[in-house]
């Protein structure tokens, strides 16, 4: 979403550079490419170093941002730390998440959050990704009067139906009356893949020409947990792992039916969003800002509930093909209508330009 915030923005009006508190990262070239400037501090995952603070403080110093963005808990508590070190007036957090569930997230990631509830009044701006996320964070303590919500937006022009291609198919060597259900996410507790699988296998068992497509970092065959959870339900054969894929915006609109599975901590799945922007009719959890997202354009379900995901599923797959595709066609509107990126990056401006 940050890529995609940046691509977008007036850089007549604005001059942008990113500072990311570990490495660069295949995100970070992705921007370098917009011709912005990205420096990687090289701070370890789970580290706290404070030679780190001192050193984003320095950088901010020469720097001297009128407005200082922040993206997730720990850069918005180095930010706030390093920022005011270096005398810079306007400190802008971004909130990502939900609910906090300790069985998923790491003691120290709550430990941060919680800080940062105590430290919010002193930013300038909360920007939240989804009403889920400013409830969650008013109860966690942080300052009411500077949240606002700001949802994540989607690129119309990239994110677009295509109807024609069978690409994906040919590269699964699957027939072309076979059924494509698309799933894309990193590996984590958060995404609930144990859930995911049990549920493919009582779709196949009522649909066997369906497939389940999994994307995502750590989603591939040497995840051993993942295939142990696939070779237990018995469905090898119908569910296929592509690992991280930088071609989703062509992968999605091929499948017949987008699904997320996701569980506590969830804010706004910006998947759904994508899927939704390609025709593509979702079946989802109720979990952060999903129902609102999706609407009436696709099928709810509560979290962690195999059985229930899988109706839902068998349900959209066995709709008339045509009255799938208005399903589809009806969510690409809502995404117009309330999700277009050129919205969302005006939103962005408009906060920035209301500090200066």
């Amino acid at each position: 979403m940050l890529y995609r915030l940046l691509s977008k923005t007036d850089r007549n009006k604005f001059e942008v550079s990113v500072i990311s508190l570990t490495d660069v990262g295949p995100v970070g070239e992705k921007i370098k490419e917009l011709g912005i400037p990205v420096i990687g501090l090289g701070m370890k995952r789970g580290v706290p170093n404070p030679i780190f603070l001192l050193k984003l403080a320095s950088i901010l110093k020469k720097e001297k941002p009128d407005v200082l963005q922040t993206w997730m808990y720990h850069a918005n508590l180095m930010g706030l730390l390093a920022g005011r070190l270096a005398g810079v007036k306007n400190i802008v957090w971004g909130i990502h998440h939900s609910n906090l569930d300790p069985k998923i997230e790491k003691r120290q990631t709550i430990a941060v959050a919680k800080l940062c509830g105590l430290l919010s009044r002193f930013s300038s701006k909360i920007i939240c990704c989804s009403h889920a996320s400013l409830q969650c964070h008013e109860q966690l303590g942080y300052s009411r009067e500077k949240m606002m919500v700001i949802p994540n937006g989607f690129d119309l022009g990239l994110f677009q139906p295509n109807r024609h291609s069978k690409s994906l198919l040919k590269e699964l060597f699957l027939a072309d009356d076979c059924l494509l259900v698309g799933h894309a996410a990193r590996w984590h507790g958060q995404k609930d893949h144990p859930t995911l699988i049990k549920a493919a296998r009582m779709v196949v068992d009522k649909l066997p020409n369906v497939h389940f497509v999994l994307c995502g970092d750590g989603v591939t065959h040497e995840n051993e947990t993942l295939s142990a959870l696939i070779r237990q339900e018995g469905i090898e054969k119908h569910v296929h792992l592509l690992g991280r894929r930088n071609d989703i915006h062509t992968l999605m609109p091929q499948f017949d039916v987008y699904v997320s599975s996701s569980k506590a901590g969830e804010a706004f799945p910006i998947v759904l969003g994508e899927a939704m922007a390609c025709e593509v009719p979702c079946v989802t959890t109720d979990v952060g800002d999903s129902a609102y997202i999706v609407g009436d354009t696709g099928f709810v379900v509560p979290p962690e509930h195999p059985q229930v995901l899988a109706d839902a599923i068998v349900r959209c797959l066995s709709l008339p093909t045509e009255e799938r595709k208005q399903l589809g066609k009806k969510a690409r509107q809502r995404v117009e209508e309330h999700f277009a990126l050129d919205l969302v990056v005006e939103k962005y401006e408009n906060v920035y330009q209301s500090l200066l």
